[in-house]
């Protein structure tokens, strides 16, 4: 059975491999992904969390919540390894995610995402976002809807 390890800096660099891996599938690394790149920490440092999904310390998938402040948090950079796709790696990660937001009493979540990841969407609805708004957005060029629940 697969563990999430919160925090941990010896595995960043899979954090960061598996995010360019299914960003430049669909989309293409834009400088707000590089920035984070050069230092991913700043997350965890800024009060949020990184997540990794282990087994036998293998990462199969990734995510973090960025802190924006006043219990508001960011869901993003969820990426699990394509050849680990499709075995419910995602709910995990999400459903760990709001397990933390809960006990640390966040008020609310939100991510940035796209409509062409149907699957992605699907499954952030199944977890009780709702959609906020479709269109441009003013940081991701690939971004086109914000989605948002209560924690």
């Amino acid at each position: 059975m697969p563990t999430i390890v919160e925090n941990s800096q010896d595995y960043l660099s899979d954090f960061i491999r598996l995010n360019e891996e299914w960003i430049s599938h669909y989309f293409e690394i834009e400088d707000t992904d590089r920035k984070l790149a050069a230092d991913p920490f700043q997350i965890v440092d800024k009060g949020g969390y990184i997540f990794c999904l282990l087994h036998e310390h293998e990462v199969l998938g990734v995510c973090a919540l960025f802190n924006n402040g006043e219990g508001v948090f960011e869901l993003a950079r969820m990426a699990v390894s394509p050849q680990h796709q499709g075995l419910g790696y995602s709910n995990l990660l999400i459903q760990h995610c709001l397990d933390t937001l809960q006990s640390i009493k966040a008020k609310k979540v939100y991510l940035v995402s796209n409509t062409k990841l149907a699957a992605a969407i699907n499954l952030y609805k199944k977890f009780g976002f709702q959609t906020v708004s479709e269109g441009p957005h003013p940081v991701y060029s690939r971004a086109n809807i914000v989605m948002e629940r209560e924690v």
